[in-house]
């Protein structure tokens, strides 16, 4: 079977299943079900929309995620246009004038054979950046803004930590891509979407995304994105002085308390995804990160004074706030319901702190 949306409309059926109840238990709207079943991808926001329904809506059903997102592959690449250049056009030549050039080049082309291989040594080919004889694999240092560019064998990403700089090595870039950290080896298919723990310490540190790699030739590298996840950069200490009071303006919303203290310090958020949703945060003053999660996986971020986070479906994603020896699961929403909280330090007028989640409209 070639075709990806036939592949799922007929273990669908077969399994007796309808669009309205597996739209409720992997909340994933029906048309874009349906869509998927079309391979219809006008229906979708954007292309990663569509591979992470794809991927979960086959993970439900039973299937390989890599099958239907093989022939979704095989499909692009047999809809793309040929390229101008490569169409052939038929004009009218002098072949004569052809022929003789053809054999003159015939001849450059001996001389040149001749002089490479008898009177000098060929050179290999090498990818890497030499400067002043000596190799020099390009060095790319990360920060919290989107990295995108084509990586060869031997490049280094550079991540800043709390312990210094942790150095990633572009282990291979043929048929997967593949980066060495300290946290073992990592390997990302075309047009897959992973997350690494690049220090082994359980937390998701990065998102790559490989948009364009080679089968058959490791020279030609791999083009990739990466976003850093909260958590790997430097983190400094609560700055106190920007810890509001809890004042009526601050408790106008409706507010939870985690904890209380007489000091404020960081604290961590988990979340687990049991479904699809669209998942934004923004820790402390750092830019806001959106990214799509899908069944079975997990986010982690640390902050000092507070965290801000919205989800397009509140009921496919559970909480965890992890403050000192405090662990506080947070209440989940209802299905289809938008959520936006803010998970933050404030102060009272007592001198003592709170650590509270607020609702916000």
């Amino acid at each position: 079977m070639d075709s990806y949306g036939e592949l799922l409309r007929q273990t669908r059926e077969e399994k007796g299943l309808i669009f309205d109840n597996i739209a409720r238990e992997i909340a994933i709207d029906k048309k874009y079900l349906q869509g998927l079943e079309d391979e219809d991808a006008s229906v979708f926001p954007g292309e990663p929309y569509f591979v992470g329904y794809l991927k979960n809506y086959a993970e439900y059903l039973g299937i390989d995620s890599s099958i239907p997102m093989r022939l979704y592959n095989n499909k692009k690449i047999q809809e793309s246009p040929v390229p101008e250049g490569l169409i052939p056009t038929h004009k009218d030549f002098p072949w004569g004038l052809i022929i003789i050039l053809s054999a003159i080049l015939v001849l450059v082309g001996t001389g040149i054979t001749l002089w490479f291989t008898v009177f000098k040594k060929a050179k290999p080919v090498d990818e890497t950046l030499v400067v002043d004889g000596t190799k020099q694999y390009r060095k790319y240092e990360l920060d919290n803004t989107k990295f995108t560019n084509r990586l060869y064998k031997g490049d280094q990403l550079i991540v800043p930590s709390e312990n210094g700089k942790i150095i990633l090595t572009v282990k291979s870039t043929l048929k997967d891509f593949a980066l060495d950290t300290p946290g073992g080896v990592f390997y990302t298919e075309l047009s897959e979407e992973a997350e690494y723990d690049i220090n082994g310490d359980g937390a998701s540190d990065m998102i790559l995304y490989v948009s364009d790699i080679s089968a058959t030739d490791e020279r030609r590298g791999a083009e990739i994105s990466v976003i850093l996840r909260h958590g790997v950069p430097t983190l400094s200490e609560v700055n106190i002085a920007e810890i509001p009071m809890n004042d009526a303006e601050t408790t106008k919303h409706t507010q939870t308390v985690i904890l209380e203290d007489n000091r404020a310090y960081p604290f961590t958020l988990n979340a687990s995804f049991r479904g699809a949703c669209l998942f934004r945060d923004r820790v402390d003053r750092n830019d806001s990160v959106e990214t799509y999660f899908s069944n079975g996986e997990i986010f982690t971020a640390t902050a000092q004074n507070g965290i801000r986070i919205w989800m397009s479906n509140s009921n496919a994603v559970k909480f965890t706030v992890v403050a000192g020896s405090v662990s506080k699961d947070l209440p989940i929403g209802k299905s289809g319901e938008v959520g936006v909280q803010d998970i933050k330090w404030v102060r009272d007028t007592d001198g003592k702190y709170k650590l509270v989640v607020v609702d916000l409209d």
